[in-house]
Parts: structure tokens; sequence; C-alpha cells
């Protein structure tokens, strides 16, 4: 071996030993790695370059950008709405269902990050029982589809490097299926040990103040609180009710369940930030300050001492003229505030939850003047229903069009965040926010580093060593080896850097053993999705883990179940669609 291919070992082994044994972020270690194989002489700049702007890794961006604009449609309004119809297993299965093909079509990431507030507000049972079945379906999805999961498009990046055939758009497809129903026949069974975390909620903890008006000809007018579907809305209290009769303004509180709607009437409610998008789903309610919501993201500001807006009301400070921004919630530590969100006098400290305008935040001298501090928020408002539709179906012109080879995904995707740029659904700042510079430097970095493997020469020297390793057993063991692999790596790293490393291997493996590669391919790529046994081996995991207050031992009872199911079905299924052909 020469002193080049000690290098380079050294570096993968370095690479693999930091991953396990350390939590330094996999970005930085891939982007480390690179760049010593630059310095190296390892691989030349353009093939650093060409790494980083891989066609299928810039698909990848463009297609978790384009997710910004999806999770602010009302499709999953949709979803929120069918977690109050039927029993447990039943509403179980809607959203295994609708996740999973909600996933085949976008970032998984995405989807869970939008449903677990579909989630949290479903009214019948407790959020934890819903949001692990949640997450492990948006995974089980997310094999569906070449687009479902970040993990296909970085392996389509090591075949296209390989020059070998690319996966299609449903070339995973009919291993999935099947990977989806065994997973919804495990969760039958064990759906009534789903674990349940929730504390009873008390209005104390519900810091914000909302109002809402019953519009003429709402559909709500003359139905009782309880009918109207008001009462029992998780994290989100009717506190009381002001009601003009003749010339006089009449509050009633406590608001019954019997107290039936009227035309005029001004609904304050006790809630928290995701309030404000559960009361504009709620058909019949219209918002304050509802004309300005389309889309955009929240923000928090908090008022100073020296504002001039201490002992004025939001009406009598003209605020939506003055800071190009609608107050749609107000919070004043825990107290309970009264009256109109436009009367409250405004006080030192309090809290607004802000619809930011275009002009909001250009006069940044007037706004440090006026306030403490001003967050955005990691939440936004609904988009219309008409923008809503035209959102989904310009993503879904754009993956028929490439489905059907009209026009590459790639181009799609360009234009279709351009247009939602031009149009102002998303926000420069927005995409700015989310660009997924982990996921870029991962695999750019995993694309350099199995460049220089290939310029040195180690990736022949471990075809080889591991054709002759593997001679004489059957293809199937040394595919549920592959698998098996990946997947442990994928519990100890993240599931897009475990595919980064073990790709390459099972295409030299196949290649050494003279049969097509895609049976290991899939194993790479399914074995790359099945993390349910450690809530740190997938961000989908982690984010559930962490929002469902979830203890380990809950987390690993309903995710064994699920990685044994999922590992048979995969094992089962790929000999029969992808059967171990010669070359």
């Amino acid at each position: 071996m020469t002193l080049e291919q000690y290098w380079v070992i050294g570096m993968v082994l370095t690479l693999v030993g930091t991953l396990v044994c350390t939590r330094l972020p996999a970005s930085w270690v891939f982007a480390a790695v690179a760049l010593l194989s630059y310095v190296s002489n390892s691989l030349s700049l353009n093939e650093l370059s060409a790494s980083f702007t891989d066609s299928s890794l810039l698909t990848l961006v463009l297609l978790l950008l384009a997710s910004v604009a999806l999770e602010k449609t009302r499709l999953i309004s949709w979803v929120g709405v069918q977690l109050s119809r039927g029993g447990l297993r039943t509403v179980l299965t809607k959203l295994w269902f609708s996740t999973s093909v909600l996933s085949s079509f976008t970032a998984n990431t995405a989807v869970v990050a939008s449903l677990i507030g579909a989630i949290k507000r479903n009214q019948r049972y407790a959020p934890s029982k819903l949001m692990l079945p949640m997450a492990f379906a948006a995974t089980f999805g997310g094999t569906l589809t070449l687009i479902g999961t970040s993990t296909n498009l970085v392996i389509n990046s090591f075949l296209d490097r390989a020059g070998l055939p690319l996966l299609q758009f449903f070339t995973t497809t009919g291993v999935a299926i099947g990977v989806v129903l065994a997973g919804m026949l495990v969760l039958w069974l064990i759906a009534d040990r789903l674990p349940i975390t929730e504390k009873a909620e008390d209005e104390q903890d519900l810091p914000y103040f909302l109002e809402a008006r019953i519009a003429p000809g709402s559909i709500l007018i003359g139905k009782t609180v309880s009918d109207a579907g008001l009462r029992h809305l998780r994290k989100l209290y009717l506190a009381e009710i002001q009601r003009l009769i003749g010339d006089e303004k009449t509050t009633i509180i406590p608001v019954t369940p019997e107290e039936v709607l009227q035309q005029g009437d001004v609904l304050l409610f006790a809630g928290d930030m995701e309030s404000v998008a559960v009361l504009q789903e709620i058909a019949g309610l219209t918002l304050y300050g509802h004309h300005t919501m389309n889309g955009q993201s929240l923000a928090e500001a908090i008022i100073s001492h020296s504002s001039s807006l201490n002992g004025v009301s939001l009406k009598d400070a003209q605020f939506r003229e003055r800071f190009d921004a609608v107050v749609v919630a107000v919070r004043r530590g825990h107290e309970r505030l009264r009256g109109g969100l436009g009367t409250i006098e405004l006080q030192a400290g309090d809290a607004l939850l802000l619809v930011p305008g275009k002009q909001f935040g250009d006069a940044s001298q007037r706004l440090d003047k006026e306030f403490l501090l001003v967050n955005g928020v990691d939440s936004a408002t609904r988009l219309s229903p008409g923008r809503s539709a035209w959102v989904l179906a310009s993503f879904a012109a754009v993956i028929g069009l490439a489905m059907f080879n009209v026009l590459p995904l790639l181009k799609g995707l360009t234009l279709f965040v351009v247009g939602l740029l031009l149009t102002q659904v998303v926000t420069l700042s927005e995409l700015k926010r989310r660009f997924p510079i982990d996921i870029v430097l991962i695999v750019g970095g995993a694309l350099a580093l199995s460049q220089a493997m290939g310029n040195s020469g180690i990736s022949k020297l471990l075809a080889d060593e591991l054709t002759a390793g593997f001679s004489g057993v059957h293809y199937f063991f040394v595919m549920a080896g592959i698998y098996l692999l990946t997947l442990f790596l994928t519990e100890l790293m993240s599931n897009n850097a475990a595919a980064a490393l073990v790709c390459p291997i099972a295409i030299s493996l196949a290649q050494g053993l003279g049969i097509d590669p895609m049976p290991f391919i899939m194993a790479v790529l399914f074995g790359a999705s099945a993390s349910f046994i450690s809530p740190w081996g997938y961000q989908t995991n982690l984010l559930v883990f962490t929002v469902g207050n979830y203890r380990l031992k809950q987390y690993v009872g309903v995710g064994i179940p699920m990685a044994i199911a999922y590992t048979f079905a995969v094992l089962a299924l790929i000999p029969l669609m992808f059967p171990f052909h010669s070359l």
C-alpha cells in the first residue's frame, strides 16, 4: 500500500470513530475530511467543488426549501380534522397512512414538524399517543418515493458518481408499500400500550390573550359553544364572550358549553403561540388581524420601558400604521387579561405576537426604542385557501412533469422556489433560516471522500478484499449484513451519514461479486431509514422525543416492535423485488 492509501484509510477510520464516539456534529466532521482530502492532494479543487454541487444534492436542497411553503398550506389542517373522528385505532390508521403519503412527496422532517401542531390540537387523544406513530409513519412513508427522504437522494448521488442507473421516482415503492403495511399491523397490536406523557392543562399555562369574532354569515351562528367545537381545545381556552345587546356591551364569563353563539360575538381566548394557527383554521371564526395573515412567519416583540406604547391601547396607538405589523396576541406574564384585544392598555414587559408586514423592521432605530427584543418565532400563519391550492397544485405539477420526464426535477424545483419568492409565499429570510447547510456538508463531504478513495485506489482494494471475504456466502446474507450495518450506524449517527459511509462499500462489493448492485443499494436505502430504537439516530425521532416529553423507556417500548416489523418486511421483500442477477 502507498502512503496516500494509508492517509485515506486513516481519514476514513478517524471519521467513523469521531462520529461514533463523540457528539461532534456530523456536518463538521465530513466538511473537515473533505478539506483534508483537498489539502493533502487526494482530490483536486474541481473534484471538491463538484462534490458540493452534485445535481442530486442540489435537488435535495431545493426540495427542503420548497417544503417551507408546503408547511404553510391548508393540507395539514385536513389531517388535523381527521384526528377528531373515530376510535383510537381508526385515528391511528388515518394518521399512519396520511403521514406516510405526505412523507412520500416531501421531506419527512418537514411533515413531522408541520403535523406536530395538528396533533397537539386534536381534542380526543393525548398528543403523546399519536406523536410517535406519526414520526414512525413519516419514516416508513419516506421510503415510498425518490423524494420522500433526503437519504434517497444522497444514495442517488453515489449512483451517479459510480456511473450506475439512477433511482427513478417509484423505484422503491414496491418494497415500501409492504413495509408501510407491516408497520400499520404492529401499530394496531400495540395501540393500547402507547404512552401518555401529558399532565392536565391549567389555564395559567396558556399565557397569550387572543381575540376572534363571529362574523356575519358565520356557520357558527346559532350553535352552542360545545357544538361549535370550542370546548376542550388543547392549549386553547375560551375565557369570555363579549356581546353587544342593544347599545350595551355584555361580558359573559364563565362561558358554559350551552352558551349559544350570536353574530358579532367577540370571543376571548387564553392560548399559546400555536393558538394563532388553531383559530385561523376554525371555520366561521375571524381572528383579530386576519386580513393580514397569509403564510407570514410570526414575530414576538417585548415592549420596553421607554416605549411610547406604555399606557396606550393598540387601537389608540395605531400600531399597524406605525409599525406595519398586526398584533394577534398579547402576553403579560401569567396575568389573565380581560376586554377586547384592541382596548388593552399596554405595559412595559408585555409580549406582543405579531404578523409583520414588508416594512416591519426597516426603521430599526425606532424598534430599538419601542421594544426590548424582537424575535422570530418558529411558527407561521396559514396561507389563504386560494394560495394553498396554488402552492399544492404547482408542487404537484413539478412532481408530475418530473415523473413523466417532461421537465427534470432540479429545473422544476428551481422554478417552483423562484415562483414562491416572487409571489411572496416565502421570503428570502425564511429560506436563509431553513437552508440545510448540515445536509450539504454531510453529502458533499461524503462524495469528496468517496472520490478520494477512488483516486487513491482504496475503493478497488476494498472491493477486492470484500469479494474475497464473502466468497461462497449466499447473496441474501451479504445483503442482510449490509442492511444491519447501515441500521447500526444510523442509530449511532445521522441517517445521511450512515448512507454516505455504507453506500460506496455496497456498490464496490456488488461489483466485486459480479451482481446487480440494486439489492445492496436497497439494503442501504432502507437500512438508513431504519432508526426506531434511538431517539438520536434520526432528526424526526429527536423532534418528537423532545416535544412529546417521552422517557427513553417509553420511546424504546414503541420503537423495538416497529424496528422488528420493518426489518422483517425489508429483508423479505428486497430479494423478491430486486433479484440477485449476475452482471
